[in-house]
């Protein structure tokens, strides 16, 4: 069984993710690590050289590429919900959690969104990407969990009780 955590940049999906596999003993798969890896660059300067469109393509493929692993918590980047073969792919070998929050608890955990490597920020700005993800966000969720009331700890505690019998 594995658990991906999907949302938008700045939710927590890494935090929460290491967090969460160290609890459940799985291993933790931070699919935005494993691309700035294999590229040898930060996910903007990857952005930046490739565009929004060539991006996308290789986040799919990064994701294709984890197989079909085993008690992993898997954490794809937030544009991860454009490409419907990668999240059928992640609906078939975990349960999807979108961790939501506000944008204004995003902007809040953000002071300076120009570096995170976020697909569509510079053409769309913040809140139409926001307003874009979110229903593909709930689309493909097993479960959501609202992110802002709560520290890291609890939300890890929340998505365990949520899947007692199902681990």
């Amino acid at each position: 069984m594995n658990i991906t955590l999907i949302g938008m940049s700045g939710v927590g999906k890494s935090r929460i993710g290491l967090l969460l596999a160290k609890k459940l003993n799985y291993n933790f798969i931070d699919i935005d690590r494993a691309i700035e890896k294999a590229a040898g660059k930060r996910l903007q300067e990857l952005l930046d050289c490739l565009g929004d469109a060539k991006f996308l393509e290789v986040e799919e493929k990064a994701i294709m590429s984890i197989g079909k692993v085993d008690n992993s918590v898997i954490s794809p980047g937030g544009s991860s919900i454009y490409s419907v073969k990668a999240m059928d792919f992640l609906k078939d070998i975990s349960k999807v959690v979108f961790l939501n929050a506000s944008l204004q608890e995003i902007r809040r955990r953000n002071v300076d969104f120009s570096g995170r490597g976020i697909v569509g920020l510079k053409e769309k700005g913040l809140n139409q990407l926001f307003e874009e993800r979110l229903p593909l966000y709930k689309k493909y969720a097993w479960m959501t969990i609202d992110v802002q009331n709560w520290d890291d700890k609890t939300v890890v505690a929340l998505i365990t009780n949520n899947f007692k019998g199902v681990l």
